[in-house]
Protein backbone atom coordinates (compact mmCIF):
# COMPACT_ATOMS: atom_id res chain seq x y z
CA UNK A 1 0.00 0.00 0.00
CA UNK A 2 1.17 3.53 -0.70
CA UNK A 3 2.07 5.61 2.08
CA UNK A 4 -0.71 7.78 3.82
CA UNK A 5 0.43 10.85 4.68
CA UNK A 6 -1.59 13.64 6.50
CA UNK A 7 -0.04 17.09 7.69
CA UNK A 8 -2.25 19.52 9.96
CA UNK A 9 -1.27 22.69 11.79
CA UNK A 10 -2.65 22.54 15.30
CA UNK A 11 -2.75 25.71 17.52
CA UNK A 12 -1.01 24.42 20.66
CA UNK A 13 2.33 23.56 21.71
CA UNK A 14 4.40 20.95 20.11
CA UNK A 15 4.66 19.29 24.03
CA UNK A 16 1.25 19.15 24.06
CA UNK A 17 0.52 17.17 20.71
CA UNK A 18 3.45 15.43 21.09
CA UNK A 19 1.63 13.88 24.74
CA UNK A 20 -1.98 13.78 23.19
CA UNK A 21 -0.18 11.13 20.57
CA UNK A 22 2.12 9.14 23.13
CA UNK A 23 -0.05 9.12 26.32
CA UNK A 24 -3.08 6.88 25.17
CA UNK A 25 -5.31 8.08 27.94
CA UNK A 26 -5.09 11.35 26.41
CA UNK A 27 -5.36 9.68 22.75
CA UNK A 28 -7.91 7.47 23.64
CA UNK A 29 -10.20 10.97 24.79
CA UNK A 30 -9.11 12.52 21.59
CA UNK A 31 -10.63 10.08 19.42
CA UNK A 32 -14.17 9.39 20.89
CA UNK A 33 -14.09 6.31 18.87
CA UNK A 34 -11.21 4.86 20.78
CA UNK A 35 -13.20 3.04 23.53
CA UNK A 36 -10.71 1.22 25.35
CA UNK A 37 -6.67 0.86 26.03
CA UNK A 38 -4.90 -1.81 27.98
CA UNK A 39 -1.56 -1.81 28.25
CA UNK A 40 0.46 -5.04 28.09
CA UNK A 41 3.47 -3.99 29.71
CA UNK A 42 4.24 -2.25 32.90
CA UNK A 43 5.93 0.68 30.59
CA UNK A 44 2.89 3.12 30.13
CA UNK A 45 5.38 5.45 27.37
CA UNK A 46 8.70 4.83 25.58
CA UNK A 47 10.01 2.29 23.25
CA UNK A 48 9.26 -1.45 24.60
CA UNK A 49 5.45 0.00 25.26
CA UNK A 50 2.58 -2.47 24.04
CA UNK A 51 -0.46 -1.99 24.60
CA UNK A 52 -4.35 -3.07 23.22
CA UNK A 53 -6.54 -0.22 21.44
CA UNK A 54 -10.44 -1.33 21.34
CA UNK A 55 -11.79 1.22 18.04
CA UNK A 56 -15.47 1.41 17.21
CA UNK A 57 -15.35 1.11 13.63
CA UNK A 58 -19.19 1.32 12.40
CA UNK A 59 -20.84 -1.07 14.87
CA UNK A 60 -17.98 -3.25 15.26
CA UNK A 61 -14.89 -3.31 17.50
CA UNK A 62 -11.56 -3.63 15.39
CA UNK A 63 -9.26 -4.37 18.50
CA UNK A 64 -4.85 -4.01 17.50
CA UNK A 65 -2.19 -4.78 19.48
CA UNK A 66 0.46 -2.20 19.17
CA UNK A 67 4.03 -1.37 20.15
CA UNK A 68 6.04 1.48 20.61
CA UNK A 69 9.46 1.36 18.61
CA UNK A 70 10.65 4.54 18.83
CA UNK A 71 10.61 7.62 20.77
CA UNK A 72 12.00 10.97 20.68
CA UNK A 73 10.17 13.09 23.32
CA UNK A 74 8.69 16.00 21.15
CA UNK A 75 9.73 15.11 17.89
CA UNK A 76 8.40 11.79 17.16
CA UNK A 77 6.93 8.49 17.83
CA UNK A 78 6.82 5.00 15.83
CA UNK A 79 4.31 2.54 16.80
CA UNK A 80 3.54 -0.84 14.97
CA UNK A 81 1.59 -3.64 14.74
CA UNK A 82 1.17 -6.75 12.86
CA UNK A 83 -2.31 -7.72 11.72
CA UNK A 84 -4.53 -9.76 9.34
CA UNK A 85 -1.16 -10.47 6.98
CA UNK A 86 0.47 -7.38 7.03
CA UNK A 87 2.45 -4.67 9.43
CA UNK A 88 1.56 -1.41 9.75
CA UNK A 89 3.99 1.18 10.86
CA UNK A 90 2.57 4.38 11.96
CA UNK A 91 5.21 7.54 12.69
CA UNK A 92 3.69 10.74 14.13
CA UNK A 93 6.26 13.37 13.82
CA UNK A 94 5.99 17.46 15.35
CA UNK A 95 7.56 20.29 14.44
CA UNK A 96 6.81 24.03 15.64
CA UNK A 97 5.02 26.32 13.49
CA UNK A 98 4.88 30.04 14.14
CA UNK A 99 2.70 29.66 17.34
CA UNK A 100 1.23 25.78 16.60
CA UNK A 101 2.68 22.81 15.72
CA UNK A 102 2.73 20.69 12.91
CA UNK A 103 1.45 17.32 13.49
CA UNK A 104 2.36 14.46 10.40
CA UNK A 105 1.42 10.99 10.53
CA UNK A 106 3.13 8.73 7.99
CA UNK A 107 1.30 5.11 7.68
CA UNK A 108 2.87 2.21 5.67
CA UNK A 109 1.10 -1.31 5.62
CA UNK A 110 3.40 -4.20 4.12
CA UNK A 111 1.56 -6.88 3.55
CA UNK A 112 3.01 -10.21 3.58
CA UNK A 113 0.00 -12.36 1.58
CA UNK A 114 -1.72 -12.02 -1.38
CA UNK A 115 -5.18 -11.02 0.21
CA UNK A 116 -4.20 -8.33 2.58
CA UNK A 117 -1.80 -7.10 -0.22
CA UNK A 118 -5.17 -6.81 -2.06
CA UNK A 119 -7.26 -5.54 0.13
CA UNK A 120 -4.54 -3.03 1.67
CA UNK A 121 -4.85 -1.81 -1.89
CA UNK A 122 -8.70 -1.84 -2.24
CA UNK A 123 -9.44 0.08 1.41
CA UNK A 124 -6.78 2.56 0.79
CA UNK A 125 -9.08 5.59 0.32
CA UNK A 126 -10.87 4.56 3.28
CA UNK A 127 -8.17 3.90 5.39
CA UNK A 128 -6.61 7.27 4.59
CA UNK A 129 -10.49 9.01 5.37
CA UNK A 130 -10.32 7.19 8.48
CA UNK A 131 -6.74 8.59 9.41
CA UNK A 132 -8.06 12.07 8.26
CA UNK A 133 -10.52 11.40 11.21
CA UNK A 134 -8.15 11.03 13.78
CA UNK A 135 -5.74 13.98 12.53
CA UNK A 136 -9.18 16.21 13.07
CA UNK A 137 -10.25 14.96 16.54
CA UNK A 138 -6.68 15.27 17.46
CA UNK A 139 -6.25 18.73 16.34
CA UNK A 140 -9.81 19.24 17.84
CA UNK A 141 -8.73 18.05 21.45
CA UNK A 142 -5.27 19.65 21.38
CA UNK A 143 -6.97 23.31 20.52
CA UNK A 144 -9.81 22.75 23.25
CA UNK A 145 -6.97 21.47 25.90
CA UNK A 146 -4.07 24.13 24.85
CA UNK A 147 -4.88 26.59 27.49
Amino acid sequence: MKTIRINTTIDAPVERVFAAVTDMGKFSEALPHVVEIEYLTERKTGVGTRFRETRLMGKRESITELEVTEHRPNEHVRMVTDSHGAVWDTVFSVAPRDTGTQLTLAMDARAYRLVPRIMNTLFRNMIAKAVAKDMECLKSYCESHAQ
